[in-house]
């Protein structure tokens, strides 16, 4: 299949990667100890309504809920509650299910569990902003992160510091019940309380390194965003607050155990693999070039890795905005990628997020190989202007390589693919 149909070869390498983080095979290995009193399941990301669906075909006992999912990313459930939000950028929806999800875990016992299902995007999905700031002021800086080019790490650092409910302020609401995490990690380095900026999950990072990023990445906040970061209410509760003592994390899913499944898949028919990393940050398209280079000397010289080779990563890259063209991170990468291998043969590549959208479009990302520009520029559209303008989705739309698999029920970041035959 790797030689006589790449793009079918890659897609499978990608379902294999999906597969491995599928809720109902990952839930049912770190279900808690059932309490004395009642089980709670609350929970946000672009995975968390499959994620409430496998729990609750895995718990035998009583149990109630709401999560809070991305538009479009439901999944039947009789016993939670699921709630539809905004994402990338946070809405109405979003806030009242924050409300909702506090008011769910307020006024519970020492005898009461809370289950928490947290996956990537659960950041937009719960805006809640502290003190006197307002939703708009929460969907500014929402914008202003996303244009700015910051790691996802340092984004959830700066929001969890103007939050009513991120940061581990969702399971302080909930003490003294017992809160258990189960997370699906997008996050490069896996440390949960990065993923949908921890609302159960607290780390020690301060509002001095939230000030220090944004400082650094120079990203333009609000005003009385800025008072709010700079003033003592805008701490948050640290690992070893004791409302934190009997909680549990579970990572339950990764970029690392996805890209492990992607390469035995690719074994199984044949094709060597090699894992260049599970936690590649930086900007998309410069990710991309380096790509392409490995990919060119594969190609040209066999070396560092001999043909055929699958060559992997995950990850999560990062765009900084330059006009207000259609796309997202994965196929920006992958343009950039496309110029780099322009007229080599025996390359194909596919670049997708294994949540199965990139950016605000409803593709998950894209494929390419060396006549990718070519057949661009016989659509009429020049690759190199697109990469300029941010415009990557509107590029491979052209040629019709845009990779379109729909919501997959689980985030563990982003899946690159190059097969060099």
């Amino acid at each position: 299949m790797a030689m006589t149909d790449p793009k079918q070869f890659l897609t499978k390498i990608f379902e294999a990667a999906v597969a491995a983080a599928d809720p109902e095979l990952t839930i049912r290995r770190h279900l808690p100890e059932k309490p004395k009193g009642r089980t709670i399941v609350i929970g946000a990301g672009k995975g968390s309504a499959q994620m409430a669906a496998a729990f609750e075909k895995a718990w035998e006992g009583p149990l109630e809920g709401v999560v809070v999912t991305r538009y479009g990313f439901a999944a039947p459930c009789e016993r939670i509650r699921i709630v539809e939000a905004s994402h990338p950028v946070p809405d109405a929806n979003g806030l009242e299910a924050s409300k909702l999800l506090l008011q769910t875990v307020s006024g519970l016992t020492e005898d009461d569990l809370v289950v928490a299902l947290v996956s990537g995007g659960g950041s937009a999905l719960l805006p809640s902003p502290a003190g006197s700031l307002t939703l708009a002021d929460e969907i500014a800086v929402n914008e202003a992160l996303l244009a700015s080019g910051a790691p996802i790490s340092a984004m959830n650092t700066i929001r969890k510091h103007i939050s009513g409910i991120k940061g581990g302020r969702l399971a302080a609401a909930a003490h003294p019940a017992r809160v258990v995490s189960l997370v699906v990690s997008d996050i490069p380095g896996d440390n949960p309380a990065l993923v949908a900026s921890g609302p159960t999950v607290p780390d020690e990072a301060s509002r001095a390194d939230a000030l220090r990023l944004i400082e650094t990445y120079r990203i333009a906040l609000p005003e009385n965003v800025m008072a709010h970061i700079n003033s003592a209410a805008a701490d948050a509760p640290q690992p070893s607050d004791p409302r934190f003592a009997r909680n549990e994390v579970h990572v339950i899913a990764s970029a690392a155990v996805s890209l492990d499944a992607a390469a035995e898949a690719a074994r199984k028919q044949g094709v060597e693999t090699v894992i260049l990393s599970d936690a590649i940050e930086g900007e998309a398209r410069e990710v991309g070039g380096v790509h392409a280079a490995i990919a060119r000397e594969v190609a040209v010289r066999n070396r560092p890795f001999k043909k055929p080779v699958l060559i992997l990563s995950g990850g999560e890259t990062t765009v900084t905005l330059r006009a207000k063209g259609k796309g997202g991170r994965n196929s920006e990468f992958l343009l950039a990628f496309a110029i780099g291998i322009d007229g080599l043969t025996g390359i194909d590549a596919l670049a997708a997020d294994t949540d199965g959208i990139d950016g605000s479009e409803d593709n998950a990302g894209a494929f390419a190989d060396g006549s990718t520009v070519a057949r661009m520029h016989g659509a009429g559209v020049d690759a190199k202007a697109m990469l300029a303008g941010n415009n990557a989705w509107t590029a491979f739309n052209s040629v019709g390589d845009l990779f379109v698999p729909g919501p997959t029920g689980t985030n563990v970041n982003d899946l690159r693919a190059i097969l060099a035959r």
